[in-house]
């Protein structure tokens, strides 16, 4: 969608952006009707339930247009609502995308998002039903609704979690973290030949380009194994938290065991009050977690693998309420930061 020379979004128009959107779309599985019409028409799989959430991303709120390239950002904007979908291990089908435009945006800019947001939606199987746009007296405003769908007995939900469950994450957790510490330059880079700049794009890349692991999730779901998960949008901790209240449980979280990447260990490594407390609140990093009974570890480690992915059983869930850190000792470890709140 290279814009002409000439061309702007107020010569362009609303309509002008919704065609320009819609033609760059491609209508996959399910869909009846697309963009064009009043609603969108989609058709369910035989047996199959709707899965339906929902993201906002406000800029200076969730990213910044000096650090987050248009590309990425569409990205990001779909792969947050995709992560939703494989936390309940379904099958993504459908979005609906909302833009806030404040006047002056360049229309290269959307262009770059859409692509973004649609290359995103390819490699997943995700078709761009429909949505709005709308003029923005502030920043840029992005809305998604993503709808999935899944046979009922596979769904799951943050509510089954049970004493004496592992406590399960996929990949490694606090990158994201790190990474917004890097462009906000609380954090140095690492010092060593050949360091520094490899391990500050990974822990970037990790934060404006998440991965959704809805291989992973499906994986689970069909495994019938799994009993609760959510994704790691908020900290490992306060997420896992959200799984405790709805299944009336606790949980430990060895501190020894979480998975930190190694450009996370270069960056972090003169910052040990770092280390532990980014990748049990830090957030941001659309990771799966969820329980399992003990006598599943193998099973479950080698499906995770089969994904080209590593899962790691990093605490246990209790029966008594409450969720805590502890080091290898059992003492109990004090987070100096919280989990990310808006309110």
């Amino acid at each position: 969608m290279t814009s002409p020379a000439n061309t702007n979004l107020s010569t362009l128009g609303e309509f002008g952006l919704i065609s320009r959107i819609a033609s760059a779309s491609k209508q996959g599985a399910g869909v009846i009707t697309g963009i064009g019409d009043d609603a969108a028409i989609t058709a369910l799989t035989p047996g199959m339930q709707l899965l339906t959430s929902t993201d906002m991303l406000l800029e200076d709120v969730h990213f910044r247009r000096a650090w987050h390239d248009p590309y990425r950002l569409g990205r990001k904007s779909l792969a947050v609502n995709i992560s939703d979908i494989a936390a309940m291990g379904g099958i993504p089908r459908w979005a609906l995308l909302s833009l806030a435009i404040p006047a002056g945006l360049p229309l290269d800019f959307l262009d770059d998002f859409v692509r973004g947001f649609l290359t995103m939606s390819e490699e997943h199987g995700v078709s761009l039903v429909g949505g709005d746009t709308c003029a923005s007296r502030s920043g840029v405003v992005i809305s998604v609704t993503i709808m999935g769908e899944q046979f009922p007995e596979r769904i799951l939900r943050r509510s089954g979690a049970r004493p004496g469950d592992d406590i399960w994450v996929t990949g490694t957790l606090g990158d994201a973290a790190l990474g917004l510490k890097l462009l906000e330059k609380q954090l140095p880079l690492p010092e060593g030949e050949g360091r520094g700049e490899g391990e500050r794009n990974f822990l970037i890349s990790r934060l404006l380009d998440p991965t959704p692991r809805a291989a992973a999730g499906l994986a689970l779901a069909e495994s019938a194994l799994v009993t609760a998960m959510i994704d790691i949008s908020d900290g490992l901790l306060s997420d896992f938290g959200h799984i405790a209240g709805q299944s009336h449980v606790g949980g430990l979280i060895r501190i020894a065991e979480l998975p930190l990447s190694a450009p996370f260990r270069a960056c972090s490594v003169h910052f040990p009050e770092l280390r532990y407390d980014s990748a049990l609140t830090g957030g941001e990093d659309y990771e799966l977690c969820f329980t399992a009974s003990p006598a599943n570890r193998k099973i479950i480690s080698d499906c995770m693998k089969k994904c080209g992915i590593e899962a790691t059983a990093v605490g246990i869930v209790t029966s008594l309420s409450g969720v805590r850190a502890v080091h290898e000792d059992g003492s109990p470890y004090h987070t100096k930061m919280n989990g990310f709140k808006h309110f």
